[in-house]
């Protein structure tokens, strides 16, 4: 792929897109161009993975043939003002903040644009994320396909409707936060009963990477494979039961419902 990459912005999740994108090959180093107000995280990603970098926005939108917006959502409007007259009518523009609707973008730029929303997680920093993407009508399907093999370089890639954006940042967006958490109070959990903290750490993680897998590979329904551990009179239907009890799938469900608040009104 003879395109040009630039990213505006090159923090955690830029750097995990940028690794992804060398380590597959489909563009080198070379045609990667990196901005950020912070020079030596800039610095860091140049020596690490060899690209170019910047700290002017509109050299990296006048270079790039795909420019992925890798800022926070309340710099999109300031950013998109500064590039703007940068950015030809051939220029990509990928997004990938929650809250920040194709529309948003096509009129914080005044103009026709090709937008690619994305709703990215960070889990992409070790290969593993989910992205869920939305083009606009300016993307034809030859881009389209061009980009979904970018971004399928550090994540799966999944095409939604825009309208379930929303339910995206609260379903995988956010969602690394809330296992962390579980995987955080299981540990404790098993220090308290007398396991050693990394150890309990790598129990609990292990126990969620293998049970999501289990869902992915399997196809059952996470009912089913629940059911599968839950021997009659056994320990697990007990810890079942206390869970029902103290409400986790109503706090599971409410923290989403919040999220997906949030991100539709941010």
């Amino acid at each position: 792929m003879s395109r040009k990459i630039g990213f505006i912005g090159c923090g955690n999740m830029a750097k995990a897109m940028i690794g992804g994108i060398i380590e597959s090959k489909i563009v080198s180093p070379e045609n990667i161009i990196a901005s950020d107000g912070y020079l030596p995280s800039l610095e860091s990603s140049k020596e690490k993975y060899g690209i170019n970098i910047s700290q002017d926005n509109k050299e990296i939108a006048t270079q790039s043939d795909v420019v992925f917006l890798a800022v926070k959502p309340n710099m999109y409007e300031a950013v998109i003002s500064e590039i703007k007259d940068a950015v030809s009518e051939n220029t990509i523009i990928v997004t990938i903040a929650p809250g920040k609707t194709l529309d948003n973008i096509e009129k914080y730029f005044g103009k026709k644009v090709k937008v690619l929303r994305t709703m990215p997680n960070t889990p992409a920093l070790v290969g593993a994320g989910v992205t869920a993407v939305c083009p606009n009508t300016e993307i034809n399907k030859e881009e389209f396909e061009m980009l979904k093999e970018i971004i399928g370089t550090f994540s799966l890639v999944e095409q939604i409707e825009e309208k379930l954006f929303d339910a995206v940042v609260s379903v995988s967006g956010s969602s690394p936060a809330y296992v962390f958490m579980f995987i955080e109070a299981m540990a404790d959990a098993a220090v308290i009963q007398g396991m050693s903290r990394d150890k309990a750490y790598r129990f609990a993680s292990q126990a969620v990477m293998g049970s999501a897998k289990m869902v992915l590979e399997t196809g059952k329904h996470p009912g089913e494979l629940k059911d599968m551990v839950c021997s009659p009179g056994g320990t697990t239907i007990e810890a079942v039961a206390v869970l029902e009890e103290k409400g986790f799938r109503t706090a599971v469900i409410e923290a989403m419902r919040v999220c997906g608040e949030k991100s539709a009104n941010m």
